[in-house]
């Protein structure tokens, strides 16, 4: 069942685009993540144009998010004082990465952009997260404890000003982390269309020192709003939104993501980390495929007759 989607100015099978929604919130819910570093290459990859893409993603992201964070609100892991603390930062971030996107559209330079923010920030990210990920299961198979890194470590973060205590996440730490992991993840989803929840939840755990089990919830939290405030600055500034295309990730992200939690709640925190790993490298390659393949027809141009 074909449908039209206005500003993208193409026609799509209906149910590919609800099944892409619903399976990118699965992965919001399991993981924390918003899914747009995922949903956004894929739907370049069905002929959605990026700037579309990345702006209707980013509105995806909202109602993954917000199914993903109810689920996890419910069982109480979601820090609160922690994720406005972020949000303050992500408002900054995307403020200022809607004018970037602005000027480099401008420039004519956002679709290789876009595509190379994907290949570094996902490539370093997979390995990162996928060597710890690794070490941890290959700790507890050997019968010893999987000690999450970053967990009541001190480092240079520590002796920051404007220390703050987060009761939930049993943290004190300055305030000026979160805030600043905050504006870098608000910046990337201008960029990028995503929630940033692939840099969030790393950073969260690695850098902040956030217990795993608040960090999923955390992450959701904050990504609803900063994603809204995407949304919002994309479809003022540069009228790249698609309201039919995002309405129908909408729903399917949605219903997704309740399955998702449900099934995260099932697997232990190495196995989740080893999962998210392997599909943000996965996605890293084949970004980097589309960009290093040489097209069969290097003078065909995409467009249609008037």
């Amino acid at each position: 069942m074909e449908i039209y989607l206005p500003i993208a100015g193409i026609s799509e099978n209906l149910f590919l685009i609800l099944g892409l929604g619903a399976g990118v919130g699965m992965l919001s819910g399991m993981f924390g993540v918003g899914g747009g570093f995922l949903l956004t290459p894929l739907l370049m990859q069905i002929g959605i144009p990026p700037p579309v893409a990345v702006a209707s993603a980013a509105n995806q992201v909202i109602g993954a998010s917000v199914s993903g964070c109810m689920a996890h609100w419910a069982r109480r892991n979601v820090d609160l004082k922690m994720g406005m603390i972020l949000l303050l930062g992500g408002f900054a971030g995307s403020t200022v990465g809607i004018w970037v996107f602005r000027l480099l559209r401008a420039l004519g330079q956002i679709e290789l952009t876009i595509s190379l923010c994907y290949v570094v920030l996902l490539g370093a990210l997979g390995t990162l997260m996928l060597v710890d990920a690794l070490k941890m299961f290959y700790r507890r198979g050997k019968g010893g404890t999987a000690v999450a890194r970053g967990a009541h470590r001190h480092t240079w973060i520590h002796h920051l000003p404007y220390k703050m205590r987060f009761r939930r996440s049993k943290l004190y730490i300055s305030a000026l982390v979160p805030a600043g992991v905050g504006f870098f993840v608000g910046f990337l989803s201008a960029i990028m269309g995503v929630g940033g929840g692939f840099v969030m939840v790393p950073a969260m755990i690695y850098l902040i020192g956030m217990p795993s089990s608040v960090v999923v919830g955390t992450s959701l939290f904050q990504i609803i709003f900063v994603s809204a405030n995407v949304t919002v600055l994309q479809a003022v500034t540069n009228q790249t939104v698609d309201a039919l295309l995002a309405l129908l990730l909408l729903v399917g992200g949605a219903v997704g993501a309740q399955i998702g939690a449900r099934v995260g709640a099932r697997l232990r925190t190495e196995q989740l980390r080893i999962l998210l790993a392997l599909m943000v490298l996965a996605m890293s390659i084949e970004v980097f495929l589309e960009l290093a393949v040489p097209p069969e027809d290097i003078y065909s141009i995409s467009g249609t007759a008037s």
